[in-house]
């Protein structure tokens, strides 16, 4: 069993006369790895958060509400309430937009809601049809996720590329390791483990 002594902090970073040149680059590797982690995390993070927050702002305030009416009956409901409320189904609406130009849609209505049933509907500056705007709440819902998953990729890059170039220094340390050892000691065989 082997014994271990107590463990040094930041090793690389001081002097000893058995540390080895690729000790230092490692360090550094190290070092540069977990400062551009975390620089591309964070910026790619708050820039795509941002984003989101910007344009989920700007639907707020460029889409418009029209009310519109359903053409006709909507398909299902037997009669009977259903339980859960946030069954819907799609049915055809009629709405006027502001520039006065009638429109016709699909949106999703109570299952069952008679021809004729006030609708809200949403539109576009361009007077699509589109869903409703998400509150602020949601917004910042939406670019707080977006942003976390989108700072976690970015920042998935340099920490994988570091960790790749931290084995290859350490495989060819030991490399360099064994031929020293084998220039030392001719005699013993090390590549049977």
């Amino acid at each position: 069993m082997a014994v271990r002594g107590p463990k040094v902090r930041l090793w690389r970073w001081r002097r000893n006369p058995l540390k080895r040149r690729s000790d230092t680059v490692e360090a550094w590797v190290l070092l540069g790895t977990w400062l551009l982690t975390a620089l591309a995390g964070v910026t790619a993070g708050l820039a795509a958060g941002r984003s989101v927050d910007a344009g989920l702002a700007r639907e707020r305030v460029e889409w418009t509400s029209v009310r519109g009416v359903l053409a006709e009956r909507a398909p299902g409901g037997t009669g009977r309430e259903t339980a859960d409320a946030r069954e819907q189904v799609w049915g055809t609406v009629h709405w006027t937009s502001p520039d006065a130009v009638r429109a016709t849609g699909q949106v999703r209505v109570a299952p069952g809601a008679a021809a004729g049933t006030p609708v809200t509907v949403w539109t576009d500056p361009a007077g699509h049809l589109v869903s409703e705007p998400a509150t602020p709440a949601e917004a910042r819902f939406r670019a707080a996720a977006v942003g976390g998953l989108v700072g976690l990729s970015a920042a998935a890059v340099p920490f994988v590329a570091g960790r790749l170039l931290c084995v290859r220094l350490r495989r060819h340390g030991l490399d360099r390791w064994d031929a020293e050892w084998a220039r030392f000691d001719p005699l013993s065989d090390h590549s049977t483990g």
